[in-house]
């Protein structure tokens, strides 16, 4: 199960995206004399399309197989057996095991993925904080 980003998070990726090319674009067009410095507007734009198009491909959580795990670019899981206790704060779920913690970020989900994430959190016989 996919649990997905709010198209506003995703869009602003996209227009910063456009905004850095342009700027790079404009920026090398009107130059006279072009350095190496010039190209990171270009670099910062190609970054955020990559950006937009994984996390519109892979969204922010999946749970398959008994695991939750973040996608990003360095991929945080958890196992669902393992968790202990939830603690929500500051709009955030805090997922603890007896080893690890992962943290959450509600306010970047989709309304709808955040019912579907909620209701598969609380399967779980765990202490609620």
């Amino acid at each position: 199960m996919k649990i997905k980003l709010k198209k506003k998070h995703l869009n602003i990726n996209l227009i910063l995206g456009i905004v850095w090319f342009l700027f790079g674009v404009m920026e090398l067009s009107f130059s006279e004399n072009i350095g190496w410095f010039d190209y990171g507007s270009l670099v910062f734009g190609v970054l955020y399309f990559i950006l937009y198009f994984y996390q519109k491909k892979y969204q922010y959580l999946t749970i398959e197989n008994g695991v939750l795990r973040i996608n990003g670019s360095f991929g945080k899981k958890i196992n669902l057996a393992e968790i202990k206790r939830i603690k929500k704060f500051a709009g955030d779920y805090i997922l603890k095991t007896s080893k690890k913690e992962l943290t959450i970020n509600t306010q970047i989900i989709d309304t709808n993925s955040l019912a579907k994430l909620n209701a598969e959190l609380e399967k779980l016989n765990v202490e609620w904080n």
